[in-house]
């Protein structure tokens, strides 16, 4: 229960930066998910180096990466943020096929794709939704 809680604070920890890129230009929305997800692959990379765990679940910042990309380019509301949020969570439990193979990639790398599959897939998502239904 412990690590579902790391992970849930984890992407919760991303909604002000989310919320940041939302203001941004569309360019410098990618720039900061680009930036964010090299940090967190080097950072990710060091965790695992220091503690020799796989998957270490000190590590969070892979989904602040993954909720970034979660929310890229996608209208900012309450509704949207939950929505998007909700998903990510899902995909990122679930690790459908291409995550859960990118997961058992080594090191930094590993940790931080499996969440940008799941951001990717969530992102998808919740344009499907938001297609469907209109804003929320």
């Amino acid at each position: 229960m412990r690590l579902l809680h790391r992970e849930l604070l984890g992407a919760l920890a991303a909604a002000p930066l989310v919320a940041l890129s939302g203001i941004l230009s569309p360019l410098t929305s990618a720039l900061v998910l680009r930036i964010m997800t090299l940090v967190a692959i080097w950072a990710s990379q060091v965790v695992h180096n220091l503690l020799k765990k796989v998957d270490p679940s000190e590590v969070v910042i892979d989904e602040v990466a993954g909720f970034l990309l979660t929310m890229l380019w996608v209208p900012l509301s309450w509704g949207t943020l939950l929505t998007g949020f909700l998903l990510f969570r899902v995909f990122d439990i679930w690790k459908l096929w291409p995550a859960n193979a990118a997961e058992r990639l080594p090191g930094g790398l590993g940790i931080v794709l499996d969440d940008l599959v799941a951001g990717l897939y969530a992102n998808l998502g919740l344009r499907l939704a938001l297609l469907c239904l209109g804003s929320f």
